[in-house]
């Protein structure tokens, strides 16, 4: 049975220019980093930046997600200056060039926030969902920008340690509720949910969560779903990062059959080949 969770007419105001999630869409991921867990060190100087942002608009990506900091298990903290150091220019680049895209700065910290958006991005996509710098939701506020609350147990130094929950899927749900109602309090009007899969979550927990999606759709926001290439399809397909395309289109498959309205992928081709399939099914 095929869930309607697209059908409700959410939009996001991304500076001015109206975002409508009529179906779902696609989420490139941009990593400036040198150690992210698959693309770790492919995207760090500019004529490859610009080739790879160019290669995913025409692909089909509506939003371009830049982080500048590792969040894979047990990954360094590094420093406010570094992350800003990796991040602000490439969006000033990558502005300058494709100033029709849609960024998003993948960070949980505010100035990094704040200064990723004063330079073109106009998302705020935070790991912790507030949790990590409490300045975080006042500069949401004040910046009026979408922001994806993601669900995350722990740090990403600890998260993956002992993650224990009496019932994952409603204690995501409620933690998600309860961030919500604080933004909403504060004039924040665009939020995006992510149940956060593998940060402090046993693969037991990505697919539980994975299975009663549709059940976020409570929450009355769009929904985003990162699995890609992560650990629950390779701990159980026992593979490597580089070898989990198609258990990722898998993945995303479900993600969409149970109301997924954004996907956040390394691999965009697929996965819009992937929402295609999806809409001709549903449209059948």
């Amino acid at each position: 049975m095929l869930h309607s969770a697209q059908s409700i007419p959410f939009s996001l105001n991304c500076r001015g220019k109206i975002l409508h999630l009529n179906q779902p869409i696609v989420m490139g991921i941009l990593n400036v980093t040198p150690d992210s867990f698959y693309d770790g060190g492919k995207f760090i100087e500019e004529s490859g930046i610009l080739k790879r942002v160019e290669e995913m608009i025409q692909q089909g990506a509506v939003i371009i997600d830049v982080g500048g900091a590792s969040s894979r298990p047990n990954s360094a903290i590094i420093s406010v200056e570094d992350e800003l150091l990796r991040t602000i220019k490439h969006i000033e680049l990558i502005s300058k060039y494709f100033p029709e895209a849609i960024l998003s700065i993948d960070t949980w910290r505010s100035r990094v926030a704040k200064e990723a958006i004063e330079a073109g991005a106009c998302i705020i996509n935070d790991i912790s969902g507030g949790d990590m710098d409490e300045k975080m939701f006042k500069t949401v506020a004040e910046l009026q920008s979408p922001y994806i609350l993601m669900h995350m147990q722990g740090t990403p130094q600890t998260m993956q340690v002992n993650p224990v929950y009496d019932n994952v899927v409603t204690e995501v749900i409620g933690s998600l509720k309860t961030k919500m109602e604080k933004l909403r309090s504060l004039g924040v009007h665009d939020i995006i949910v992510d149940p956060g899969f593998g940060f402090g979550k046993t693969n037991e927990h990505n697919f539980r969560l994975l299975k009663n999606l549709n059940l976020f759709k409570i929450l009355k926001s769009p929904v985003l779903v990162g699995v890609s290439r992560k650990s629950m399809i390779n701990k159980t397909l026992n593979i490597k990062a580089h070898e989990a395309l198609n258990g990722t289109t898998a993945l995303n498959m479900a993600a969409l059959m149970n109301g997924a309205n954004i996907l956040r992928v390394h691999d965009v081709k697929e996965a819009m080949e992937t929402i295609q399939l999806y809409t001709n099914l549903q449209a059948s």
